[in-house]
């Protein structure tokens, strides 16, 4: 293997993604090992290594005595071409062994559009891609997780089980039953009964689906003992939680070259268009503390020169003015920059700008979300735009002369105000600057606004609304750049097609499989790559498989339909997001979690009885 694949790094580009060998990467005795454990990241090698969830998974499989976990990334184009023409299977970064060799592959799904790689990777590696293909054998147990199987069905056909929730002692879980099932000489079939009994864990084999005449779901029906509903799994304690004191540190360049230190999961905030809000309910945070003695660690395990905090709202986070006073002495003496990602407009302030200022000058980004109050209001951002000017005054007095503004388009109730609001409320941050006697002398402002498109998602208060047409889009967008007479004012868009495929996959039911299967194998893959990205072969891969886009994407649906991932629990009850749906219609807001509890039920999940703060 060794000798092929040095054949083949002779013919790519950026061969140090394929040759493993990263200080802090974890080696084994293989014959010291009863469970090998593939760890897959359905794209590229520099996406891969910046992943934190990843690298908590890697640490806390390898710790286990008896498991090996190994790395697996999504070849680029050249290294995949190669490797099919000199016949060298997916390997890991590790050993080298291919993935024939592995008891159990796991991939983590992060992006919709990143399933066909999933596939591709199982393909390459030598593995049958559906699951009924894999025989009655244990090895090469199929397994995902992450943000995506919150609704696993239109990857139902190709997996045979889900980690619903958090991994940290999930998954060695699973590890340690599959072990046992191997001294045991079980089947796959009765490892899977087995395994859909593990709080968390999702048999797509165990569930028939039906379906009315409409295309719309008759009934979910669980078999031999699965459970009805598969219940969200969650770390409560995250001081405790496993956390590597070191990760593999990388040769060439990632999308983050930095030690990534979390320092809470969830949100109080209650954004309705936010999956990620809800998915990571309830709110748990790390001591300040622990988080100094990881942050040390880290920087000492890996050398890096910056550290990034990391949360969906770092301001909101209680033990930040705790942890940058204790942190910052040590990261100054040391020239490390520490970075405060998901910063929010109503809590910016001077004396956090001079903090995270005090090593170097990071960029300063904002999201607003939308351009005007109503449309703030239902989706419950709960931002006003007096807030958001005081923020880039404090951002422009404290010597910034750039700002970058993230905004939505498609979002429920959006009107053509509201797309004027967005260049609107751009101009009047650059009126601002020009206004202020205190500004740098002598510099321009720039800022930018950057505009996606809003996709609804599962199991948030938007889950049953309408996602945008491609001609939606496409005129919306148009009628953004329209708006923008300035040349202090930078407009970006997303790519309709893209968040067209998106929508769809998301909302998605098991009979998607097919149609992913189909667009694989016309050619489509690293779908979320904008070079390789074909809408036109996924377009046809829908129309051959009976499948119409706008069932999935454009549609209302009733919230007396059953959706294909209502038999998930992640904690929120669905009548508080039917509460918030019908909010949002009205424009009405809800307070964030820290002002009032609103209600949603996600406490049950830290214990009977338990407050979320």
């Amino acid at each position: 293997m060794e000798e092929n694949l040095s054949r083949l790094l002779a013919r790519v580009q950026k061969p140090a993604r394929y040759t493993g060998g990263e200080l802090n990467q974890t080696v084994k005795d293989k014959a010291a090992v009863d469970c090998r454990f593939a760890f897959c990241f359905p794209d590229t090698y520099e996406i891969g290594m910046s992943h934190l969830g990843m690298k908590i998974l890697y640490d806390a499989l390898n710790r286990m005595d008896g498991v090996w976990c190994e790395r697996v990334f999504a070849p680029a184009e050249d290294m995949e071409t190669a490797m099919r023409e000199e016949g060298v299977p997916l390997y890991g970064l590790e050993s080298y062994d291919p993935l024939t060799d592995f008891d159990m592959i796991g991939f983590t799904l992060q992006y919709e559009l990143s399933y066909t790689n999933l596939l591709n990777m199982l393909d390459l590696g030598g593995i049958p891609v559906f699951q009924k293909d894999r025989g009655e054998g244990l090895r090469g147990i199929v397994i995902a997780g992450g943000p995506c199987a919150v609704n696993p069905e239109p990857l139902a056909d190709f997996v045979d089980l889900f980690n619903i929730g958090e991994g940290e002692y999930m998954l060695p879980e699973v590890v340690e039953l599959y072990r046992k099932a191997k001294r045991a000489g079980l089947s796959r079939s009765e490892f899977l009964k087995q395994a859909a009994q593990i709080e968390g864990i999702y048999v797509p084999s165990l569930y028939t689906a039906e379906y009315h005449a409409d295309g719309t779901i008759s009934a979910f029906i669980p078999h031999e003992g699965a459970p009805a509903r598969v219940k969200k799994r969650i770390v409560r304690e995250l001081d405790e939680a496993p956390y590597p004191p070191s990760f593999p540190v990388p040769f060439i360049e990632t999308v983050h070259d930095r030690v990534i230190l979390e320092v809470m999961r969830g949100c109080i905030r209650g954004c309705r268009f936010c999956q990620a809000g809800f998915l990571y309910r309830p709110l748990r945070e790390k001591s300040p503390k622990r988080l100094c003695e990881q942050a040390k660690s880290l920087c000492e395990t890996t050398g890096y020169e910056e550290i990034s905090l990391s949360s969906l709202s770092t301001s909101d986070f209680s033990g930040l003015p705790e942890l940058l006073r204790d942190l910052l002495p040590y990261t100054a003496e040391r020239k490390i920059n520490l970075a405060l990602p998901s910063l929010r407009v109503d809590n910016f302030s001077e004396e956090l700008l001079e903090q995270i200022q005090s090593v170097r000058k990071s960029g300063l980004t904002f999201a607003p979300e939308a351009g005007t109050q109503r449309l703030r209001d239902v989706i419950n951002k709960n931002v006003t735009e007096d807030e958001v000017l005081r923020s880039m005054e404090i951002a422009f007095a404290g010597g910034h002369t750039g700002v970058k503004l993230y905004f939505m388009m498609g979002l429920p109730t959006e009107t053509s105000e509201d797309i004027a609001g967005i260049i609107e409320l751009a101009q009047k941050v650059v009126d601002l600057y020009y206004h202020m006697p205190q500004k740098p002398k002598g510099k321009g402002v720039q800022v930018s606004v950057s505009v996606s498109t809003f996709v609804p998602k599962p199991f948030t208060p938007f889950q049953w609304e309408p996602q945008d047409t491609m001609e939606m889009i496409r005129r919306k967008q148009a009628e953004l750049v329209s708006h923008n007479k300035s040349k202090k004012i930078s407009v970006h868009y997303h790519e309709s097609k893209v968040s067209v495929l998106e929508g769809i996959l998301a909302r998605g039911d098991r009979r998607l499989g097919k149609a992913i299967y189909t667009a694989w194998q016309k050619g489509c893959k690293m779908d979320g790559w904008s070079d390789r990205f074909r809408f036109d072969l996924w377009t046809d891969a829908l129309a051959e498989c009976g499948l119409d886009p706008a069932f999935y994407a454009n549609r209302c649906r009733s919230y007396e339909e059953i959706l294909p991932w209502d038999f998930i629990d992640i904690g929120v009850d669905k009548a508080f997001l039917m509460r918030e749906n019908e909010k949002a219609k009205k424009a009405e807001t809800t307070p964030h979690c820290r002002a009032k509890c609103a209600g949603c039920g996600a406490n049950r999940l830290k214990g009977e009885g338990v407050s979320c703060f």
